[in-house]
């Protein structure tokens, strides 16, 4: 996969692509299987980042890192803006989203999304795994994204 277009991600297996708005509301869409999911951008116009975006403080540690910082970890050509692996798929998500939503949850992972202006537009996908495997598959797409882009998704921080 080269991680570039919508369409190339379903045909990898994933499912889903829903946005983050219709997801606030209702998550039972989302199995609560094991699996690795992504944040995918359907445009590929150039981001509109925010100083202040709506992550939660965690620990009380502020989530939010410098327009340079943000625009630094951006690929360009990818839709694939964070890749994340999760026990149970719907609580994962669930747990991303209320941190979106300025919630002091702990997922710190891909906060950056949280300073996209389109944020709430963005696509949440998945794809289930065994729960022994999920851990390796995640690293599997991160290792396979840095090879195609010499750096990690978007919001991805280690990997």
């Amino acid at each position: 996969m080269k991680f570039q277009t919508i369409e190339e991600v379903k045909n990898s297996g994933f499912e889903g692509f829903v946005p983050i708005e219709q997801l606030r509301p209702d998550k039972s869409a989302i199995p609560s299987g094991a699996g690795v999911y992504l944040v995918v951008r359907e445009t590929n116009t150039a981001p509109r980042f925010l100083s202040e975006g709506t992550g939660g403080y965690f620990k009380k540690k502020n989530p939010n890192v410098s327009i340079e910082e943000l625009q630094a970890n951006w690929v360009d050509d990818s839709c694939v803006l964070y890749i994340g692996k999760a026990k149970s798929l719907r609580n994962r998500l669930k747990q991303y989203i209320k941190f979106g939503e300025g919630q002091s949850v702990g997922h710190w992972g891909g906060r950056y999304i949280w300073q996209l202006k389109d944020a709430d537009q963005l696509l949440l996908c998945w794809k289930e795994t065994f729960e022994e495997n999920r851990k390796e598959v995640e690293s599997l797409l991160i290792q396979e994204f840095k090879s195609i882009y010499g750096m990690r998704p978007f919001a991805n921080l280690q990997g």
